[in-house]
């Protein structure tokens, strides 16, 4: 019964059959060729297997080797060519330029005690580096200066002689300016071609080079202020120039200082570090931990506030040299009688330009020499009190600040008292030239000791800080 179905589903079955068919015929043509050996059949597998895997996998690895040592090339040619630590003459170099700066600031402020400042009254970035060689061009320039309007209102009665002086002071001052541009520009490019710039240091001296550009621009700027007769009667001041371009130049020239000397510092520790790591590794991995340690941010912050209050009592001092300033009230603590001037003097609707006098506050706080000259004691005093209770907050934590930081506070404590006592003198004895010019050069110094002291507080950049802890690594190791 079982063989009958069976032989019924071979038979009868059309797919089947159809099946049947097909594969007699394809054992005929089989029959046709020569006989294969099995062994050759494995040799023919075994040959395509080598070829779809071992060989396509022999081909990436050495695609991925090229690659990877490609990349290694790039990535070590990229380290090679990038500079983490400027060189340590950058840094000599920026600290040069800052002592030229705070020597033009000085002289700056002598040409304006003097009364040189407006003896020129052209600009001429280039021709003006020379001074008038003959008799001839002496009197051309002194013809000059009498159309001025502070010849015709104060200076009538000089002579050419003495106009000599005053205009030798102003264009010491320009030449000086001058040579200040040509010694940090020629340099720079010196640097910047021979690849001794770290990256962020390029990006700075581009900025200050702009900021020395415009330093110039300001300077005439604020000198044309006191050549321009319709603007003296508009302020309605004798000639001198503004006390608000004056401050703007003199407030450009101390940012100047302090970006160069900012930055100069910055470089001069990096290589401190790096020397240290080299000879001394623990010192500097116990430096580092000091500065990365998040209870030294408070003083970091207190050096920050010091900077700006410095910064800021420099520039109201900048008003009261504009305004004069210094020349009323010549006692201390008292001005005049009393502590303070009356509220009539301080507020006085006569510097009020509006009808509503709704300028009257600003402008006595700008314009008013009385309220110039208290705004500045207040903020001197804030100054001087404000850094001795920073001396004495450190030096209740001292052990968390670097003895590098608090060896320059203390000279900031210094600076701060003896600036004081040049202040008060000064004031006193009715603005001598010497003791003015040295409470000038006081302010500048006190600055740079706050600038000085945040400088010691710096944290590492990252860069340097992996930069050097490599190194410190190499210099274990091969002990």
């Amino acid at each position: 019964m079982m063989l009958s179905k069976t032989r019924f589903f071979f038979t009868k079955n059309s797919s089947v059959l159809q099946t049947l068919s097909q594969t007699k015929v394809s054992r005929l043509s089989i029959a046709n060729k020569p006989p294969t050996k099995f062994s050759q059949i494995f040799n023919t597998l075994k040959f395509r297997r080598q070829y779809s895997t071992v060989q396509l996998k022999l081909n990436v690895d050495n695609a991925s080797s090229n690659i990877s040592a490609q990349l290694k090339n790039a990535q070590g040619f990229k380290r090679s060519s990038e500079t983490i630590i400027s060189s340590k003459s950058i840094g000599y170099w920026l600290i040069g330029t800052s002592g030229l700066i705070f020597g033009i600031v000085v002289v700056g402020g002598l040409t304006r005690l003097t009364e040189s400042g407006l003896s020129i009254t052209e600009w001429k970035p280039v021709t003006g580096t020379l001074p008038p060689l003959s008799q001839q061009d002496w009197e051309e320039e002194f013809a000059k200066y009498q159309n001025s309007p502070e010849f015709k209102q104060l200076n009538s009665h000089i002579t050419l002689e003495e106009f000599k002086f005053i205009f030798s002071m102003e264009w010491g001052h320009r030449l000086i300016g001058r040579a200040i541009g040509m010694l940090f520009i020629l340099p720079a490019v010196y640097f910047w071609s021979s690849k001794k710039f770290a990256n962020h240091v390029k990006w700075k001296v581009v900025g200050l080079t702009g900021l020395l550009g415009l330093q110039g621009a300001i300077g005439w700027w604020m000198v044309q202020s006191g050549l321009d007769e319709k603007q003296l009667l508009e302020r309605r001041s004798k000639p001198t120039v503004s006390q608000y371009r004056l401050t703007t130049h003199l407030g450009a020239a101390f940012l100047m200082y302090l970006g160069v000397l900012w930055t100069g510092f910055e470089i001069l520790n990096e290589n401190k570090w790096l020397q240290q790591a080299k000879k001394v590794p623990e010192s500097v991995d116990s430096l580092f931990k000091k500065l990365n340690n998040p209870a030294l941010k408070r003083i970091r912050n207190i050096g920050t506030g010091l900077l700006c209050l410095t910064f800021l009592t420099a520039m109201s001092g900048g008003m009261v040299a504009g305004l004069d300033a210094g020349l009323i009230y010549n006692t201390f603590p008292h001005m005049g009688d009393n502590y303070l001037p009356s509220s009539n003097e301080l507020m006085s609707p006569v510097f009020s330009r509006k009808e509503d006098q709704s300028d009257l506050w600003w402008r006595n706080l700008l314009e008013n020499p009385t309220t110039v000259q208290l705004v500045h004691r207040t903020l001197a005093t804030t100054t001087f009190f404000s850094i001795l209770g920073a001396h004495l907050y450190a030096s209740r934590n001292k052990k968390i600040i670097p003895k590098t930081a608090q060896r320059m506070l203390h000279t900031v404590m210094g600076f701060a008292t003896l600036q004081v006592a040049l202040g008060i003198s000064t004031l006193i004895y009715l603005v001598p030239i010497p003791l003015a010019a040295a409470h000038q050069a006081g302010a500048l110094a006190l600055l740079t000791t706050c600038l000085a002291f945040s400088a010691q507080l710096k944290r590492p950049r990252p860069q340097t800080a992996s930069y050097i802890n490599k190194i410190m690594k190499e210099h274990l190791l091969k002990k």
